[in-house]
């Protein structure tokens, strides 16, 4: 008997015989590994389809940072599939999950040379590449293993990075000499580099004045392509914002800034510096994203008047001071902006004093908003009042989510309340809002 008899032929008059090749490699597509391996013994045909090189564009790869017989195999079946069907990646996400000890971040580290070596022998396709949260500079990471790791790194992104489109390494937190080493294998032998979108948020370690370092500045000018920039505050500088204009200005459409409470903040920009960069790149919108930023000084000094800002998000995480007050901010600050805002994000305790009204203002004085978020001590009936506003075409949210703080135990007496508001304006809700509102006891 020959091998091709021993594969299992399907019968003449069943469906599958027949089902065009689009369908079955859909099919294909939804199997896990085990599964499409398994049926790749049917016959010649779904052997065939195994080797499809759609089914293999995109592959998240997860390993778990903690010791454990499930996901012992994960190293192993990361390298088989790298070298089966590496080739035909477009899409790569790799994630390592809070690494338990030095075992396993240097079994990580092995595991991505491996994978990285055989990748760039095989691969030309490759333009997405997502290595998140890896936390370099915590202790389980030792040097040697870091430092094999960012070699491994550096030598595969100057193999690939004439291919590269897409480069996210959120959550690294590098020195700025290993973060700079890594970007700069990115335009290796080649006077520029050509990725679109980059995203190192976090991807300097906590503390570092970033904006301060000539070698960051002179690493940025090698990007000359760029449409999207994530980033932190705490490397924004005027060098870097006239380089982006030099460099990116016919591109540029989106900069995301994350400005967190322990990051150095406090360098001075000049508004002419974005002034040029807006003029440069017409189509510029700055996303802002504050995490227990949220004293007047301190955004006043960032959130400057000639930024394109489209949204902002000021998050608390609890933060509570008697000393501080969010009415300057949300009578004299963010009103700056209302010609640009479309996405405002609030989370905060302003226990200590009542802000509805002015809420309420900006809202109706940014009229692009369309988007609303907020989490606060509010009054129950704050949100009948939005929703009679927009009812009245006095502004255009599309998404309202509310999640309102009280004092007490119980909600029943807001539960009560917001049923009664739902219910006066269901028709406007299930026609024109995403909307969400809840009471929520914070005590």
């Amino acid at each position: 008997m020959d091998e091709e008899s021993k594969l299992i032929q399907p019968q003449d008059q069943s469906c599958w015989a027949t089902l065009p090749d689009v369908c079955l490699r859909r099919v294909f597509w939804w199997l896990g590994d085990r599964d499409r391996s398994r049926a790749a013994l049917v016959c010649r045909k779904w052997n065939q389809m195994m080797y499809s090189a759609d089914l293999w564009r995109y592959r998240t790869i997860t390993f778990s940072g903690r010791p454990s017989r499930v996901h012992a195999s994960e190293f192993e079946s990361a390298l088989w599939y790298v070298k089966k069907f590496g080739r035909y990646l477009e899409h790569l996400e790799i994630k390592f999950l809070n690494p338990y000890n030095a075992v396993l971040t240097k079994k990580f580290q092995v595991t991505m040379q491996g994978l990285l070596s055989c990748l760039g022998k095989s691969n030309s396709r490759l333009k997405f590449l997502s290595i998140q949260h890896l936390e370099l500079d915590r202790l389980v990471w030792r040097k040697s293993i870091r430092s094999s790791f960012i070699k491994s790194l550096s030598f595969f992104l100057k193999k690939m990075g004439r291919h590269l489109d897409y480069l996210n390494l959120k959550g690294s937190r590098l020195t700025v000499e290993q973060g700079c080493h890594i970007l700069g294998s990115l335009s290796h032998l080649r006077s520029e580099c050509r990725a679109s979108e980059l995203n190192i948020e976090d991807y300097f370690s906590h503390h570092l004045a970033v904006y301060s370092s000539p070698q960051f500045n002179k690493t940025m000018t090698t990007f000359h392509n760029l449409v999207s920039l994530t980033i932190n505050y705490n490397c924004v500088s005027d060098e870097l914002l006239e380089n982006l204009s030099e460099n990116n200005g016919r591109t540029l459409r989106t900069i995301n800034i994350k400005c967190h409470i322990h990051d150095p903040h406090r360098q001075v920009i000049w508004g002419m510096s974005w002034s040029r960069l807006a003029r440069q790149a017409t189509k510029l919108k700055v996303n802002f994203f504050f995490e227990r930023v949220m004293k007047y000084e301190r955004l006043a000094r960032i959130l400057l008047p000639e930024i394109p800002v489209r949204s902002i998000s000021l998050r608390s995480c609890y933060f509570s001071d008697p000393d501080w007050s969010m009415r300057p901010t949300l009578t004299d600050l963010l009103p700056t902006f209302r010609h640009t805002l479309q996405k405002l994000i609030f989370e905060f305790n302003n226990n200590h004093e009542s802000l509805d009204e002015e809420l309420h203002l900006l809202i109706l004085s940014c009229r692009r908003l369309f988007y609303f978020k907020i989490w606060a001590f509010l009054d129950v009936h704050f949100v009948e009042r939005i929703l009679k506003s927009q009812e009245e075409g006095q502004c255009a949210l599309r998404t309202l989510k509310v999640r309102i703080y009280t004092n007490r135990y119980e909600t029943n007496e807001e539960d009560r309340i917001l049923r009664g508001i739902y219910r006066k304006y269901r028709k406007l809700i299930d026609t024109e809002l995403n909307y969400f509102v809840i009471a929520y006891p914070m005590m």
